[in-house]
């Protein structure tokens, strides 16, 4: 808890000074109130002391020595600019006490309670205006709560209008001011408070109804939200402004008449015009398709608890920017591809496109399907879909790191048959027809289907597939021939993932959302501080990238050009379900998907080289604007593998 109390002026160090105003109220009577509130409070103290042996089963308050209010955690990109706030019940950041305006604590204790640092969690003489009030009218009408007892209800207690709930709301207040200072049990109201609209905590109800700090509170603002507490909702500035007005003006005159601000003050208080925020609670996501998986990561590691209540601070790896730049490539292409009829059916044909940074892992934008609101699934990272020949190069990584092929290997392109179970297997290529003897890099360029089939019977699918797993692939797949043409389910995040560290010459980290957490303290939970590891051999990574080249500059994606040296891979599915384009350069690794949701073909003629690599190059002529041009390492840097 802070030390540090309400003060007349932001630089005193104690709360005495403040309230010896209060002893400037009725100085004629001053000694005979004095002497009848100190008896009036022993008797009712004493008589109370007796009655708290009959609340033996009340909570018991030492907990609040060590109690840590829930707390909405925030997701901010990499640049620290705010995209959402996850809490439960509670929308609340917890703040200490001397980081809270002067201003706020002194209008919270003139309206709520001005006698809080003179009781011991009961006044006496609101006690004895109350039953008065509550006798005559037979049920409860008024309250007498200071502030111990308005957090000991809160904390504690239903908020039912009955006497035997007043009484434990007493009792319990009585033991509280004998555990905890007159500060700590300030600092957990103002951090416990309901002030609307699902904010709790004067540092959040602040950043909602002002858009600043509760640090930065002045008088004016400071009398208005004091105002609201009696009843947020009802008084509420987003609701009813007038009458928001009237509460100020109501906390200013008792902060007037206690003597804690002068009548001019008072004046200019009122007379300032306040600039009124908007209702934070209930913000959607500024990247909503991003909040789940990071929600889902931190949650596997902390507990959904701890996400939703323990107010981390979580700083993602996306780049604002990059992502309002996919969003608006997806949602444009989209639109585009549905009026040339690639898709029949408007909300079935859906875009996911995710980027990863090479050089971390680091995911800079995701987009998981042309529109949220329509529909939450998340394609990106949940849809498992056919990869098609864009998994051709995890074969051919894999005949380089044998040592026995190079990019220039000649292979056979002609019929061929494999025993399948019962019957055999014989591959095809797309559009039928046979190319005799090739070169590895045509047989790459032009996505021809039987030379990798035969590479990859040659150099076994468990080598192929144990490179998968180095790459970070983690969906199941089954080392059946026709492995090589893409008949596995990975999700676009996979793709680019891996394609991502062909891009970076074998170097792999771990794809992530997150750089990383911390607690409303600082201190640190997660650190994703990227440590690469060399899982690929230098000079077979070398060699498929050069080899991939050829695909963009001659081969299937000669619509992906941009204008620097890029390599990748286009896939398209054999029923036309499914159509991709992964590519990257040295800075940046791009998979964009196409399909239908309910698995239906899609336009006749659909390929990824025709649809996807052209959404792909303008997505990444935005991405790289102003990047410096780079190229990739070249195979003779390094020694080749020896044939194993």
């Amino acid at each position: 808890m802070s030390s540090k109390t309400i003060s007349r002026k932001p630089s005193e160090n104690n709360l005495a000074p403040v309230f010896q105003f209060v002893q400037s109220v009725g100085k004629v009577t001053g000694g005979t109130l004095l002497g009848l509130t100190m008896l009036t409070s022993s008797v009712v103290a004493g008589g109370l002391v007796g009655l708290a042996l009959s609340f033996r089963n009340l909570p018991d308050v030492r907990q609040l020595r060590n109690f840590v209010p829930t707390e909405t955690s925030y997701i901010y990109d990499i640049k620290g600019k705010l995209l959402a706030r996850l809490h439960d019940e509670a929308n609340r950041e917890v703040i200490p006490l001397n980081q809270i305006s002067p201003e706020l604590k002194r209008a919270v204790l003139a309206i709520e309670d001005s006698h809080f640092f003179y009781h011991r969690g009961l006044n006496p003489s609101s006690v004895a205006r109350a039953l008065v009030a509550n006798w005559e009218e037979g049920r409860i009408v008024e309250g007498s709560s200071t502030v111990t007892m308005q957090l000991v209800k809160n904390l504690f207690l239903s908020s039912d209008l009955a006497y035997s709930r007043k009484l434990a709301e007493v009792v319990l207040a009585l033991r509280l001011e004998q555990i905890l200072t007159k500060d700590e049990i300030f600092e957990l109201y103002l951090n416990q408070v309901y002030w609307g609209h699902n904010t709790y905590g004067a540092q959040t109800a602040a950043q909602s109804y002002f858009n600043k700090s509760a640090s930065d509170l002045t008088l004016a603002e400071a009398a208005m939200m004091a105002g609201l507490i009696q009843a947020p909702e009802e008084f509420s500035p987003f609701v009813d402004y007038a009458q928001a007005k009237r509460r100020q003006s109501i906390v200013l005159t008792r902060m007037r008449e206690l003597g804690w601000i002068t009548a001019q003050e008072e004046t200019e208080a009122r007379q300032q015009p306040l600039g009124i925020g908007r209702v934070t609670s209930f913000r959607g996501s500024e990247i909503p398709y991003l909040t789940e998986p990071v929600v889902q990561e931190l949650s596997s590691r902390f507990g959904r608890d701890a996400v939703l209540k323990g107010g981390m601070r979580i700083q993602t790896t996306i780049d604002t920017n990059f992502q309002r730049m996919a969003e608006r490539t997806v949602s444009r292409w989209h639109e585009r591809l549905y009026n040339q009829g690639l898709y029949y059916n408007y909300n079935q044909g859906q875009i996911a496109l995710v980027a990863v940074d090479p050089r971390t892992h680091f995911v800079k934008a995701m987009v998981g399907g042309f529109d949220y609101q329509e529909s939450q699934y998340n394609r990106a990272v949940q849809a498992q879909r056919q990869p098609g020949s864009a998994f051709k190069p995890f074969v051919y990584y894999t005949a380089f790191a044998s040592g026995r092929y190079t990019p220039d290997t000649v292979v056979s392109d002609s019929p061929v048959s494999y025993r399948d179970g019962d019957g055999f297997y014989t591959p095809q290529n797309y559009g039928g027809g046979f190319s005799g003897s090739v070169s590895v890099r045509t047989a790459l360029a032009q996505s021809l289907n039987i030379p990798a089939v035969r590479i990859g019977q040659d150099i076994g699918l468990n080598k192929v597939i144990e490179v998968c797993r180095a790459l970070g692939i983690k969906s199941p797949i089954e080392p059946v021939i026709s492995l090589p043409l893409g008949s596995v389910d990975l999700t676009p995040l996979e793709m680019a993932g891996a394609f991502a560290t062909f891009a970076n010459n074998g170097w792999h980290s771990d794809p992530t959302f997150i750089v990383h957490v911390t607690d409303s303290a600082g201190n640190v939970l997660l650190d994703n501080t990227p440590k690469p590891q060399q899982v690929l051999d230098p000079w077979a990574a070398a060699a498929l990238n050069d080899a991939m080249r050829a695909v963009i500059t001659n081969g299937t994606a000669t619509a992906a050009q941009i204008g620097r040296p890029a390599a990748g891979k286009t896939g398209t599915t054999s029923a036309e379900r499914d159509i991709w384009f992964v590519g990257y350069v040295p800075q940046l690794s791009v998979a964009v998907w196409i399909g239908n949701d309910d698995y239906t073909p899609l336009g006749r003629g659909a390929t990824g080289g025709g649809f996807v690599a052209p959404i792909w190059r303008d997505f990444m002529l935005q991405a790289l604007q102003g990047q410096p041009v780079q190229d990739f390492r070249k195979p003779g840097e390094f020694p080749r593998p020896q044939p194993q």
